[in-house]
């Protein structure tokens, strides 16, 4: 899914953030520990408290020291089309749009911080070892784009804009979550195949099959265009993957274990790419509730 030229990204909604002056390195593999770890962990010790368990993988070592802040330059059509971090920018400002007409009574814009090695976030240390995530108690999206290298090197998906894309619209859906109630009234802490940690994960996987559905008729207030243009089956294919990459049953396996149920916290691949295709194929809040389902 790429964006249609004629437009430009500078709303300053992604800021970077990271110790010391130094600028981000798009798309670069920073070290740190892959982002399974963090992911196996939570499935080892059934712990889905995201804040303690990114702070034993990140070892809290963004908690002190002083932090620089910025905000990305404006970026062209071209440039959303092969930056990685112009593209964050563009699918944010999309997503914007978009969840700002599904729920225009409850939408407030969450913040979006570009990780550079590691920063304090209301969840405890955003790090590269971390990967992406939403943070409820300062309503912010945390990633890292170095992140979509460990998602192909390390889980085995297809790389792609639409399946970067994917992530960023997940983690969107889960401020979507937070603003219409759904974090505060499901159990996050539990695991297992029914859990509602699960039933979360799914929903917010919904949510992104939802925004790029419609993403294709979502306009840019500034060009009355589109933000995006008509999806390729091969790039609806990349999102697939990279839903089906962090399915807890193809990590578990990734990570050399057995596919214990008990410890899933997201959902299986299969059921990841159906309640993606779900959100993309109906497109209503109603069709993802996945606490409705009798069955995910």
């Amino acid at each position: 899914m790429t964006f249609q030229e004629g437009g430009n990204f500078d709303a300053g909604r992604v800021r970077r953030r990271g110790p010391g002056k130094g600028g981000v390195a798009v798309g670069g593999g920073i070290g740190g520990i892959a982002v399974v770890a963090l992911i196996l962990i939570l499935q080892a010790t059934g712990n889905n408290d995201l804040a303690n368990v990114v702070n034993q993988v990140a070892g809290g070592a963004a908690g002190g020291g002083q932090q620089a802040e910025s905000t990305l330059a404006p970026c062209t059509v071209a440039q959303a089309n092969t930056d990685r971090e112009c593209r964050l920018e563009g699918a944010i400002e999309s997503l914007d749009v978009y969840w700002a007409a599904a729920v225009p009574s409850a939408f407030r814009q969450p913040g979006v911080v570009s990780v550079l090695e590691s920063t304090p976030t209301g969840c405890g240390t955003a790090s590269n070892a971390t990967g992406p995530f939403y943070c409820p108690p300062d309503q912010t999206i945390y990633l890292d784009v170095s992140f979509y290298d460990e998602l192909e090197s390390q889980l085995g998906a297809e790389d792609g804009p639409l399946a970067e894309m994917y992530v960023t619209a997940h983690e969107y859906g889960h401020h979507i979550q937070a603003l219409t109630g759904v974090m505060d009234q499901a159990d996050r802490q539990g695991t297992g195949a029914e859990s509602d940690s699960v039933r979360t994960e799914l929903q917010a996987d919904c949510y992104a099959g939802m925004w790029v559905g419609d993403a294709t008729e979502t306009l840019d207030p500034d060009t009355g265009k589109p933000f995006l243009n008509p999806i390729t089956q091969e790039q609806l294919q990349n999102a697939l993957s990279a839903a089906s990459a962090v399915g807890d049953d193809h990590i578990q396996q990734r990570g050399g274990g057995d596919v214990n149920p008990d410890a899933f916290t997201h959902g299986t691949s299969e059921q990841r790419q159906h309640w993606f295709t779900t959100g993309y194929e109906h497109g209503t809040l109603e069709a993802c509730d996945t606490f409705a389902a009798d069955t995910l």
